[in-house]
């Protein structure tokens, strides 16, 4: 039997390309409630962060800069993802930014 509700966390390093951190799975309603990056460096460092709903990507943030040893929330409220539908994220360079993502994930 399926859980009728899961909580995930997903952590990631981001790279100069956009790389999906995460997708909702077949069954399930990804509901994203908490998403920061990390600027893990002494010099400022942009982010990228969207979602794709098979189709189109769609930027949430767009070269947004996170202060030098600081952290930036990416979401104001909660994104709701139905399924396969994902988020993506990018740095300007490697090695400068950590995410951190918490998802709720809810059966259809």
């Amino acid at each position: 039997m399926a859980n009728l509700n899961v909580f995930k966390n997903v952590t990631a390093n981001l790279a100069t390309t956009n790389a999906t951190i995460y997708t909702a799975p077949a069954g399930y309603t990804g509901i994203v409630l908490m998403a920061q990056v990390a600027n893990i460096t002494t010099s400022p460092a942009n982010v990228t962060f969207g979602w794709n709903n098979m189709s189109t990507n769609t930027e949430l943030l767009f070269n947004f800069s996170v202060p030098p040893n600081d952290a930036v929330n990416l979401l104001t409220g909660k994104l709701v993802l139905q399924n396969a539908h994902s988020v993506y994220a990018s740095a300007s360079s490697t090695n400068t930014l950590k995410m951190t993502f918490s998802v709720l994930e809810s059966l259809n």
